[in-house]
């Protein structure tokens, strides 16, 4: 019986945020001396030019999403609030003691948890606490996940008024079956308001998270849950894959049985279903699981070749260097990584002792360099080439007969110097990075790491 393509390449695989992926970071290799002096080689780099990025992580949620895997910690306490602003500001002044010049901030994303959760005079004290120490750069944009049930409409003018533009909803599903397993009620009433509002005040990009696969998840939940969200029209989409990966995230998902979630073609339809409504509305495919309005600035980056790729997804300009503040966060010199510790308690109890809170990284090798410069061309721009000696490297000819039966699949094009994605080659960019994913190769895991690619 022939299998499916779907069938066929729905492995276990990375996501490509980074490479190398956290799990072949060579944390032996790492010191906090050298991701020091990385980061301020970066910043020499680039300060004066682009600016820098920063990703600011705001754990507390006030309930558990049994979809999600990031970092958080649930409590209604609200006095958790300025112990943490105050904990960021001041790993925000460590690192700017450590760097030559006053920073330009070209990007400052706030992610979660769930950054809503704080009040507005917190979320103030934050954005005039890093701007002290700190000046904006040309053309910045600011962004942020707002959850539709607690955003309120003052958080959204303040936001704006200190220079945030970007805005995400996470709506996942509107169907009542579904979000009572994932532990996320939310009717639509919630996220049209919020999105009006954001409207209203002037924000320029709102985007919706959407995701397919879910528990009990059916053709016609995604129909209906599209179709509302064609009402609302907002300006990007994030449109993606479940990651059941319970061995990593613990009893939060493990709040549903597995035969609970739509499985290989099923699963599929209703991406691609989803895809073809979106597309009726005059959405374009950005990159991998991304639609957006020709008018929204990430097709508008995408389209020039200029989408870039990170921890923090996908965002319109690039910035070599991202610091991460805050539990958890991740920090990217381009030449290293950096992460905090996860665990909130001992985030403060190093920042308490002047230390930045970063308990491992990665320092990237010249192989690491040129591998995750392909795999970024693939993730943003669906092809990549070795025209350059820069861009060659001894595995090529290993990589390229990996790839022979994706190319007969004819999910990609190969060319004399070029690898391109072809259109029915979209659903599978990741696998088509696993194969020049040379620490993958190398060493195959042993057990559970990666989420299903398809």
């Amino acid at each position: 019986m022939k299998i499916s393509l779907t069938q066929k390449y729905n492995v276990p695989g990375p996501r490509y945020t980074s490479y190398p992926t956290v799990p072949y970071w060579k944390e032996t290799d790492f010191t906090l001396e050298k991701w020091t002096a990385s980061f301020q080689k970066s910043f020499l780099e680039s300060n004066t030019q682009n600016g820098i990025s920063l990703y600011i992580h705001l754990p507390f949620c006030e309930s558990m999403c049994t979809f999600c895997g990031c970092n958080k910690r649930i409590t209604k306490n609200h006095s958790v609030e300025e112990i943490y602003i105050d904990a960021v500001l001041k790993e925000w002044k460590l690192y700017c003691e450590l760097l030559p010049e006053k920073p330009l901030i070209k990007e400052i994303h706030l992610g979660g948890g769930t950054p809503t959760f704080f009040s507005i005079s917190n979320l103030e004290n934050l954005i005039n606490g890093i701007f002290k120490l700190a000046d904006k750069a040309e053309n910045y944009e600011f962004s942020f996940e707002g959850h539709p049930n607690n955003t309120t409409y003052e958080q959204l003018k303040k936001l704006y008024d200190l220079g945030f533009r970007r805005v995400s909803f996470g709506v996942q599903d509107y169907a009542e079956k579904v979000q009572k397993a994932i532990h996320r009620i939310q009717p639509f009433h919630n996220v049209a308001k919020v999105t009006f509002w954001a409207k209203e005040i002037g924000y320029t990009s709102i985007g919706h998270d959407i995701i397919f696969g879910l528990p009990f998840q059916t053709l016609e939940n995604i129909v209906d849950t599209i179709e509302k969200t064609n009402s609302l029209k907002p300006d990007r989409l994030a449109f993606y894959s479940y990651a059941h990966v319970p061995w990593i995230k613990g009893n939060g998902q493990r709040g549903f049985n597995e035969e609970n979630l739509p499985k290989d073609a099923e699963k599929r339809m209703l991406y691609e279903i989803g895809k073809t409504l979106l597309s009726a509305n005059g959405y374009h495919e950005v990159g991998m699981d991304h639609f957006a309005l020709p008018s929204d600035s990430l097709f508008q980056s995408a389209h020039n070749g200029k989408m870039h790729r990170n921890f923090m997804g996908y965002s319109a300009s690039k910035t070599q260097l991202m610091i991460g503040l805050g539990v958890s966060s991740i920090s990217d010199s381009w030449y290293s990584f950096a992460q905090n510790t996860k665990n909130l308690e001992e985030y403060y109890q190093i920042l308490e002792s002047n230390q930045l809170p970063v308990v491992k990284g990665h320092i990237l090798n010249d192989e690491d360099l040129i591998i995750r410069k392909h795999i970024l061309n693939l993730t943003c721009e669906l092809e990549t080439s070795w025209n350059q000696d820069s861009l060659y490297f001894k595995e090529l000819p290993e990589v390229l007969l990996a790839l022979k039966e994706i190319e007969n699949d004819e999910l990609i094009v190969i060319e004399e110097n070029k690898i391109k994605i072809t259109e029915a080659g979209r659903p599978f960019v990741r696998n088509i990075c696993m194969a020049f994913d040379l620490h993958l190769k190398r060493k195959s895991p042993e057990t559970n790491l990666f989420s299903m690619t398809v």
